[in-house]
């Protein structure tokens, strides 16, 4: 086993989360959220998207959430771009990465971008030539890396085409995306293990989603295999709209809890973290998937004397 001994958390809930609620949530609630992720110890954030706001009008103040929120030294305010126009968007706004994306199913890429996969490459490229010479990180993303809902396994070669397009447009850092919760610990292991063949210099992030309940299962996968970045959201929010069954991606508290648990470094304070996840359940106003959250750290203990006991 290769296990690293500290792994960074890309929290992605601000995006990837808040994208599917229907509810408006204020800005300053988010820039709040926000400030209490950094409080905690979170220190990379995929804060919002510059996505069209009639698309996702939960994200429609991109801007005015980057210009709020606290960013203290050593952090990275990480945001979605899907095309040139959200790109300008992003680099007025003064983010410090782009995330720009795109689907390895022809048929995602089409209900998600409408978009092939080919012309999805062109305007990648076109990005890519519009940030050369911007003072800003430039990271890819691979949706349905390990599986589609609609084709079912994803072949190898088309990942490692789409890998490749990014690498030679200078990418060097690339998410691999569990849109809907298909990917297994063989399949995570076998997919890591040709990409970090194929493109060693390429920092590899993985991105589970917990649909079908293995999703921290494939992160000790891809910890095993020496994957030390890792994309979750607060409370476990999230999803895809445009995916039938996706549902929310593993939980960042329950993630950090993991790790701590193997000994693997993070940098996040645990239980200021689930302070600000109970403050999402507030603020949604309904019970959220984390576990951790709910039951507390393995060795919070409880009152003897108020605890039930058995009759008779």
């Amino acid at each position: 086993m290769n296990i690293p001994a500290s792994v960074e958390v890309i929290e992605v809930g601000m995006r990837d989360g808040l994208q599917m609620e229907y509810q408006f949530i204020d800005t300053g609630t988010k820039v709040e959220l926000i400030n209490g992720l950094m409080a905690a110890g979170v220190r990379h954030i995929e804060a919002t998207s510059f996505v069209s706001p009639r698309a996702v009008p939960q994200l429609a103040d991109a801007a005015e959430v980057l210009a709020g929120a606290h960013r203290p030294a050593g952090s990275r305010f990480a945001v979605l771009a899907p095309n040139l126009k959200g790109v300008e968007r992003a680099i007025a706004a003064k983010a410090d990465e782009i995330v720009v994306f795109l689907s390895c199913s022809e048929s995602h890429n089409e209900k998600n971008l409408n978009r092939s996969i080919d012309r999805s490459l062109e305007d990648i490229s076109a990005i890519a030539q519009r940030v050369k010479d911007v003072d800003i990180i430039k990271k890819g993303a691979i949706a349905c890396a390990f599986g589609c809902p609609f084709e079912g396994d994803i072949d190898l070669d088309t990942l490692m085409r789409i890998a490749g397009n990014f690498h030679a447009l200078g990418f060097r850092a690339l998410t691999l995306g569990d849109t809907t919760g298909m990917a297994t610990p063989r399949l995570v292991t076998r997919t890591v293990l040709a990409l970090r063949d194929a493109f060693p210099e390429m920092k590899l992030t993985l991105h589970f989603h917990n649909t079908r309940g293995i999703g921290l299962v494939n992160v000790v996968a891809g910890l095993n295999a020496g994957i030390d970045s890792y994309e979750s959201s607060l409370g476990g929010l999230g999803g895809c709209p445009f995916a039938p069954g996706a549902s929310g991606n593993i939980c960042t508290e329950d993630l950090v809890y993991l790790l701590n648990e193997m000994g693997i470094q993070t940098g996040i304070d645990l239980g200021k973290l689930i302070d600000v996840a109970s403050r999402m359940e507030s603020i949604l106003g309904r019970s959220l998937p984390g576990q951790v959250m709910k039951a507390g750290p393995r060795l919070r203990l409880h009152g003897y004397e108020d605890a039930a006991c058995a009759m008779g």
